[in-house]
């Protein structure tokens, strides 16, 4: 068998292979997604007494393959900790990140991994 027969059945078993990958990849996440919604409406919403311990952000870069232009998105986080000593980090929009303080203490209001708001002291 010469190199371009090789070339031909490898090629495009790899393509479908990674088309596949995709694929099997986006369900998984959007089963992942929808388990996740599913639990946080099934939660209760709960007000407890907690402080800021930390904010953080994440931007990502999208290049777009048209224009010269990139695209930016930015994801905020801020982390709680309520009175028994556990902390958990729940993403915020921009305006509330802006809004909290690290060191802040007040009443969180949460609904299983989704942030309903949270009134300082």
């Amino acid at each position: 068998m010469g190199y371009s027969m090789w070339m031909f059945n490898v090629i495009p078993l790899l393509v479908t292979l990674g088309f596949c990958f995709v694929i099997v990849y986006m369900i998984v996440t959007l089963i992942k997604n929808g388990i996740q919604w599913s639990k946080n409406n099934a939660s209760p919403v709960l007000t407890v007494e907690a402080k800021v311990v930390a904010k953080r952000q994440h931007t990502s870069y999208h290049n777009n393959a048209n224009s010269l232009a990139v695209n930016s998105s930015s994801t905020y986080y801020a982390t709680f900790e309520v009175e028994s000593g556990d902390r958990m980090e729940l993403k915020v929009s921009g305006s509330e990140y802006g809004m909290l303080v690290e060191g802040d203490s007040g009443k969180l209001t949460f609904q299983g991994t989704r942030y309903k708001g949270f009134v300082r002291h």
